[in-house]
């Protein structure tokens, strides 16, 4: 798995740049972000990505920010009828942070107005993230104007993490309530509440 590529920017096309990485061009396909997101080209840049693998072929997906990245795999692996393509087309069309306030909110026609989504998509989205998966609640605790502690940021990270990998968020709540009250952050929550889940 190619989890990020650190390189030259050899190419900068919308939806697409060419990362030149010890010698070899690696394509990644891009959200339509705006084009110094990634940096100057001919210039060292880091890009997070997502390993697509199918059957007829294999595809780097890149992100700005892990934030966009969760959202994809949510996306992709938690919502039907939803692939790599759609996902794209939506981080394209909003920035993370009104999508996720979107499904909070239930604005499916915010959401509908993306190029490639259409109504009944919307919809799908919105039910199945809020109300299936149960990610809702936790967006609202992150994108609410409140300030939460420390841990409490911490520990509403690990279940964001734990959710785009594919738990549901009762088990995943769960496991967080066992975690030792001395751990703050999220990286090592994150390990300790995956060893719980598979173990």
């Amino acid at each position: 798995m190619i989890t990020f590529l650190q390189g030259t920017l050899e190419e900068n096309w919308p939806g697409r740049l060419v990362i030149n990485a010890g010698g070899v061009g690696y394509e990644v396909i891009i959200p339509l972000l705006g084009d110094d997101v990634f940096g100057q080209m001919g210039e060292a840049t880091k890009v997070l990505t997502h390993h697509h693998i199918r059957e007829q072929e294999q595809t780097l997906y890149g992100f700005p920010d892990e934030e966009a990245r969760d959202l994809f795999r949510l996306l992709i692996n938690r919502v039907s009828g939803v692939g790599p393509k759609v996902a794209m087309a939506i981080l394209s069309g909003m920035a993370t942070r009104d999508f996720k306030e979107s499904v909070v909110s239930g604005d499916i026609a915010a959401i509908a107005k993306i190029k490639g989504i259409g109504k009944k998509t919307a919809e799908r989205i919105v039910f199945e993230l809020g109300d299936k998966v149960g990610v809702k609640e936790a967006w609202m605790t992150q994108s609410s104007g409140e300030a939460l502690s420390p841990d409490q940021a911490a520990r509403n990270d690990t279940l964001l993490a734990l959710i785009s990998l594919g738990y549901k968020q009762a088990d995943a709540q769960k496991v967080i309530e066992k975690l030792p009250a001395d751990m703050t952050r999220s990286d090592e929550m994150l390990r300790a509440a995956l060893r719980l889940l598979q173990g």
